[in-house]
């Protein structure tokens, strides 16, 4: 392993790791994006005003098809089976939506990767609902938050 990289071998190549022999654990992981625009965007989302529908709905939907096929997304991710993909979405004062993703399985590896697509996801599904409005928002603040499981353990962002 190159440098301590896992997804890189003893000669620096790619490849995908090996989780044979890892334990089956509870995974968990929570991660958020934000939504920042106009207070009226952002008022207009969350009211549920947009002329194309639904946002919060068809965002929530977008966020756990998307955790589902992280995998085909992210190149060196295993397939996992998801147990719980939950997409909290709500107002973060005025003029930002703040998308939380919880993403579980039973498994040899972590969620991150999945709840962290999710979360980008969802906000970016709102950005695509909203941008006849506002095409001056932006999508930051994307991290995980949390994470449990495994043999590396436990993780909280500090404040």
């Amino acid at each position: 392993m190159a440098g301590g990289l896992t997804h890189l071998n003893d000669k620096g190549e790619a490849h995908i790791v090996d989780i044979g022999d890892k334990a089956v654990t509870h995974r968990r992981a929570v991660a958020q994006a934000r939504l920042s625009g106009r207070k009226e965007t952002i008022a207009t989302i969350l009211a549920g005003g947009l002329k194309k529908g639904d946002a919060l709905a068809v965002a929530r939907i977008a966020g756990i098809m998307a955790a589902k096929k992280t995998s085909e997304l992210i190149p060196l991710c295993h397939p996992l089976p998801l147990t719980k993909v939950s997409v909290d979405i709500e107002g973060d004062g005025e003029s930002a939506i703040l998308v939380r993703v919880t993403a579980e399985t039973n498994g040899q590896t972590g969620v991150e990767m999945e709840a962290l697509v999710a979360a980008s996801t969802t906000a970016l599904t709102l950005y695509d609902m909203a941008k006849a409005i506002d095409r001056a928002m932006v999508i930051s603040d994307i991290c995980l938050l949390e994470k449990s499981g495994g043999k590396s353990g436990d993780f909280v962002r500090s404040p």
